[in-house]
């Protein structure tokens, strides 16, 4: 049982008359919808492409964005820096978690200077308000909504009724006085955001900033907006100084090897708008056990079952008794149908110990009648492979309608079959 308080009601402050919740207390009325005017909204653009590509194009005025991440991943790091960043435009970071010195020294690591980002060691939603009628932000950003609480709630800071009041409050404030809000948010052991479902439902967009802490890239994607696509994500780099924006990650995704091995190919996926090509690697081994271990990092797994069945079926393949694990470089986690083709090319290199040329890369969907079958935006595909120096891609013939194969000098192999492709690269 949580006591809460519900009668409380603060007195005007200046210009607005926040209530008991926390928003701008004003008089609405119904409209119909031919009543209601709109305009082009305008976007807070940042110099952070990677930010604006995966909010949609910019910070909506009025928005409150939620980013979530595993600790030490660097939520507060890319905040922080965004926040220093934007340099004609006020900010108020409110941090719960580091103290005024500690942002202080993480800001001089990064080298940045703004005379516009105010500082904010606080956890009380009431001081919170205060200063922001004080100094009368352009973004707000909180770091983060577990350390806050209001004092219409009696439990303690992090609880669900705490996280839920403080995010409703700030929600209530954002829409009135159309300034953007940015939470960071902290996230259970099974990798979800902390606190109730609702609060992802509050939201107009919740960030996942994904990655390895003992590696250097970082995966910041989006997994719903208002706003924008929910498909598109943005790589970065920890370095010493901050997070550096990774433009071209195909370079990155891509090992460079000084010779060719077996079980290694080049598939050309798309996440969201941006066209990646990713590594993929496999080893096919003979199963030392009774059981054949089937492991895939970054993949599907039951999509990895179905694609050694079809190579067992229609290629003729005896991979019932073989080991097999597939991994995806990088650290990415793909779910795009484009890269089955170079999967099972990948798998049938490893079993008959046969290398791809490294020249060549892969964009096709395979079927359980062992077809390849056509993906959409083919152009981009093919555009990033040429872009990159690849010399020969290897797609679905059902590609081929509409597309104009004499505006790319890279060779496109188009086929039909598994056998088609299998017969090109091992004869």
């Amino acid at each position: 049982m949580v006591e809460e308080v519900l009668t409380k009601e603060e007195p005007e402050k200046g210009n607005w008359k926040f209530t008991s919740s926390g928003g701008v207390k004003s008089a609405n009325k119904p409209k119909t919808l031919t009543e209601i005017t709109t305009q082009e909204r305008y976007r807070i653009v940042t110099e952070d492409d990677e930010l604006n590509r995966v909010l949609g194009g910019g910070i909506v005025p009025g928005s409150l964005v939620l980013i979530g991440g595993e600790p030490g991943i660097g939520k507060s790091t890319l905040m922080l820096q965004i926040a220093l960043s934007l340099k004609d435009y006020t900010i108020l970071y409110v941090s719960g978690e580091e103290s005024e010195q500690q942002i202080k020294m993480r800001a001089e690591r990064m080298q940045y200077v703004n005379d516009k980002c105010y500082i904010l060691n606080e956890t009380s939603t009431d001081n919170i308000f205060r200063q922001i009628e004080l100094t009368e932000p352009d973004i707000v950003i909180i770091d983060s909504i577990q350390t806050l609480n209001s004092p219409l709630i009696e439990s303690g800071a992090g609880s669900v009724s705490q996280v839920k009041e403080c995010t409703a409050e700030l929600m209530k404030f954002s829409k009135e006085s159309d300034t953007p809000v940015i939470m960071i948010g902290h996230i259970t052991k099974d990798g979800g955001l902390a606190g109730p479902k609702v609060l992802e439902h509050m939201v107009d967009t919740v960030l996942q900033f994904e990655g390895d802490r003992h590696m250097t890239y970082r995966i910041l994607r989006t997994t719903k907006n208002r706003f924008g696509s929910t498909s598109e994500l943005g790589i970065y780099e920890m370095q010493g100084t901050g997070l550096r924006q990774v433009s071209n990650p195909s370079e990155i995704l891509i090992s460079q090897r000084e010779e060719d091995l077996s079980g290694i190919t080049i598939a050309a996926m798309l996440e969201g708008n941006r066209p990646l090509l990713i590594e993929i690697q496999s080893l096919v081994s003979i199963a030392t056990y009774g059981t054949p271990q089937r492991t895939s990092n970054g993949f599907d797994s039951r999509r990895t079952q179905m694609l050694l069945a079809v190579l067992e079926k229609r290629g003729g393949f005896r991979l019932g008794t073989q080991d097999v694990f597939l991994n995806i470089a990088g650290g990415l986690k793909v779910e795009d149908p484009a890269i089955d083709l170079a999967i099972c090319v990948s798998i049938v290199s490893s079993y008959e110990d046969i290398s791809v040329p490294s020249s060549c890369c892969f964009a096709a969907e395979v079927g359980l009648g062992g077809e390849v079958r056509a993906v959409n935006r083919i152009e981009n595909r093919i555009s990033e492979a040429e872009k990159l120096g690849f010399k020969k891609i290897f797609i679905s013939k059902y590609n081929l309608k509409g597309l104009d194969t004499k505006q790319y000098k890279i060779d496109i192999f188009a086929a039909s079959k598994l056998e088609e492709v299998f017969s090109e690269l091992f004869g």
